[in-house]
């Protein structure tokens, strides 16, 4: 990063008007400009030590004309290998670090990180292709289906390090707790039909055919009843298939219940497996619910 005569001369001043502290030159550089760029912290007294030495701005600081060999090098290793780090291409280039990153912003290059997907098998193509294309054809039927779906809460929940930080002038050594000793978690089942959420309603202990079919029979009318009667005459119902989902006795009293108005493994509408990105619940909702709960740390089953 590069500035002009004038800020270098500020950014000189106020070193010295905090007798040399970097921290607090940085501090005080944003408060006297706050509609500037802010320095880092180094930048101070590494342009002091420049202006000491040599009487003026160093090359690594001052603007340079490009060393097109250089970009060229860096460029080519980028193109090799997508996931190179930075640290590998100066060392291998004979360069420095902000030059490298310098190119690699010239030309539009920035770092991504990867995002995990649901594997799928060679088959799955086929089958999430015919439930797309019966969803198009009857896409009347959209307002009518309960998309539903079940999610684990535990206590160790989700801790991205990476967007954990504190501010501070000083590192304040904060810390947070993970791998607890004595562990809970929560199965949850949630429903939504036609913008609508149905639940959250809590499953005792881990999710069985019993647990599940017991659910469908005694709880799921309960929580229907702020769906308009109309819509439940209507209603077409849809889960995975899990396990429990597939039970004899389950699918049984679909067929009973539902008749040929309900989607899932073995139903009259095929449900492609490994499909999370077909539902609004894996889709947005658990994201979503997760970074409620998780906000704090969760210190009971309550």
């Amino acid at each position: 990063m590069s500035f002009s005569n004038e800020e270098y001369a500020d950014i000189h001043y106020v070193y010295g008007y905090c007798n040399g502290n970097e921290r607090q030159a940085a501090v005080e550089y944003e408060k006297r400009f706050p509609n500037r760029r802010v320095p880092d912290r180094r930048v101070f007294a590494r342009v002091h030590r420049c202006l000491r030495e040599t009487g003026s701005f160093p090359k690594s600081i001052a603007e340079r004309e490009p060393d097109n060999d250089q970009e060229d090098m860096i460029l080519e290793m980028v193109e090799r290998n997508l996931s190179t780090s930075v640290r590998r291409i100066f060392n291998q280039t004979d360069t420095t670090r902000m030059k490298v990153w310098r190119t690699l912003h010239k030309f539009g290059l920035y770092p991504f990180h990867l995002q995990g997907v649901q594997a799928l098998l060679p088959t799955d193509l086929d089958s999430r292709m015919q439930f797309c294309h019966w969803l198009i054809e009857h896409q009347y039927l959209l307002q009518k289906i309960l998309f539903t779906d079940e999610a684990t809460f535990s206590r160790d929940g989700i801790n991205n390090t990476r967007n954990s930080h504190c501010w501070s002038i000083e590192n304040l050594h904060k810390t947070y707790d993970k791998h607890f000793q004595h562990k809970f978690s929560v199965n949850i089942w949630c429903g939504i039909i036609n913008n609508q959420l149905v639940g959250p309603s809590v499953l005792e202990g881990p999710l069985t055919g019993e647990i599940y079919l017991r659910f469908l029979q005694e709880h799921l009318p309960l929580l229907m009843e702020n769906v308009p009667l109309r819509n439940r005459m209507q209603m077409w119902i849809q889960h995975d298939g899990a396990p429990p989902h597939f039970r004899k006795q389950v699918t049984a009293f679909l067929n009973h219940s539902y008749h040929n108005r309900w989607i899932g493994r073995g139903g009259p509408v095929s449900w492609p497996p490994r499909s999370p990105d077909l539902t609004p619940l894996d889709y947005f909702l658990w994201g979503h619910m997760k970074s409620i709960v998780y906000a704090e740390q969760c210190r009971n089953r309550n």
